[in-house]
């Protein structure tokens, strides 16, 4: 599974440090992105999505259009609750959004895709299309 686009944003950094440190580990270090690990067995792929702190609401796992796997993740706090201890002087992670999109392999079963977060991992299982059984070209046929 390949991600189809991640965005990365990193106008605040110098462009000096560009040229000490490569690339790849200047997009891990800015990237608000979950880590993502995919599994591969003989019945299918495994997803896995670090969420910590999220529910099963938080989250949208579908298909789109041209059958590409798509997941969504959105956490909100309200804003209307306050805190009995005091009040804010700082306050940035109220509200986390992310989506992604992944290019399915061509044996990936479509119809059985399936979805569970628990101890904030979601966790999409993609099973393999079992391949079918062709009968033999070559036959022969009993003469009566």
């Amino acid at each position: 599974m390949l991600p189809v686009s991640r965005r990365y944003n990193q106008n605040w950094l110098p462009s000096i440090f560009n040229d000490f440190f490569d690339d790849n580990w200047v997009e891990k270090a800015n990237s608000t992105a979950p880590a993502i690990n995919v599994l591969e067995n003989e019945h299918g792929y495994e997803l896995e999505l670090a969420a910590p702190g999220l529910t099963k609401e938080d989250f949208k796992v579908s298909l789109d259009d041209e059958g590409d796997l798509v997941i969504n993740m959105e956490k909100k706090e309200d804003s209307k609750e306050e805190k009995k201890r005091g009040r804010y002087l700082r306050r940035e992670f109220f509200h986390t959004k992310f989506q992604q999109t992944m290019l399915l392999p061509d044996d990936a079963d479509k119809e059985k895709i399936s979805a569970t977060v628990e101890n904030g991992v979601l966790q999409v299982i993609i099973p393999k299309v079992e391949p079918k059984v062709v009968p033999q070209a070559n036959k022969v046929i009993e003469i009566k």
